[in-house]
């Protein structure tokens, strides 16, 4: 067993978040958890965790948790683990620049902030995790989660250069790949496909039908679908060793569209991913 480190992990609700904050202190870490609603926070609180309530979608509320944070912990922070992240359905041809904006504030750009406020404190004790949750769909595109999409693409993006840049700093990055989990997302997707997009006025009304019903598929969403305590390993793993790796795929479509990506022509790719629901 390593030394216990404090954590804080975005978006502790449900999902990957909650499963990584039981994990991780079943191991004996320090976790902070945060969740947006407050409701979610007091719950977690009655559960034993230490909660902040965050909402990465408001800058206020990011500073709050943080000056909130540094006053819980004496300004030590180990590891943050970026979680916090919601997937917008919807062709591309349908996202408004609103809907489109609404996701990235959420998925990256309040993510970009958290980070941006929890490094120095990492840079004045000299060591430090950050650990994103991107995806699979972070480095290949799929039809009809062209938000989701490029929210992911950007994050890696800024990971890959921050990583770059801290080179020799002592703080590593980390991007940790999901493919399908078991989790609450397509609920939640399909709630803010109902509230964003308006299928009846859509050239793609007829396929908006089958994904509507795949979207309230009750049970795993795909034969490959893991728990969230997958993840939460790969986690577990970022924080401990003493050299993470850069990457952790998790599930057997990431490996797989992993390795086709860096085989196969562009077009023979595309012909593929094209037939994916």
């Amino acid at each position: 067993m390593t030394s216990s480190k404090i954590v804080l992990i975005t978006g502790c609700s449900s999902g990957i978040g909650y499963s990584t904050a039981y994990y991780l202190r079943e191991r004996g870490h320090r976790v902070i958890c945060s969740a947006r609603k407050p409701e979610d926070v007091e719950r977690l609180r009655s559960e034993g965790y230490e909660c902040l309530q965050l909402d990465l979608a408001d800058s206020a509320s990011i500073q709050v948790a943080v000056a909130a944070l540094i006053e819980l912990t004496g300004g030590r922070i180990d590891a943050l683990f970026n979680n916090g992240a919601f997937g917008q359905p919807g062709a591309v041809e349908d996202l408004s620049r609103e809907v489109l904006r609404h996701q990235f504030e959420t998925n990256l750009f309040g993510t970009h902030e958290l980070t941006n406020l929890i490094l120095p404190l990492m840079r004045k004790q000299g060591h430090g995790r950050i650990i994103y949750n991107s995806s699979v769909l972070g480095f290949v595109a799929m039809k009809f989660r062209g938000a989701y999409n490029a929210s992911k693409y950007a994050l890696e993006g800024l990971a890959d250069t921050l990583r770059l840049e801290l080179r020799g700093s002592g703080i590593h990055i980390v991007l940790i790949e999901p493919g399908p989990i078991k989790s609450n997302f397509r609920q939640n997707a399909f709630a803010l496909y109902q509230k964003y997009i308006d299928p009846e006025h859509s050239a793609h009304r007829d396929t908006y039908l089958a994904m509507e019903a795949r979207l309230q598929k009750q049970g795993p969403a795909s034969p490959f679908t893991l728990p969230a305590t997958a993840v939460a390993e790969k986690v577990r793993h970022a924080l401990e060793s003493e050299k993470p790796r850069s990457r952790y795929p998790v599930t057997l479509p990431t490996y797989v569209f992993a390795w086709l990506k860096r085989l196969l022509p562009t077009a023979w790719l595309d012909r593929l991913l094209v037939s994916v629901e």
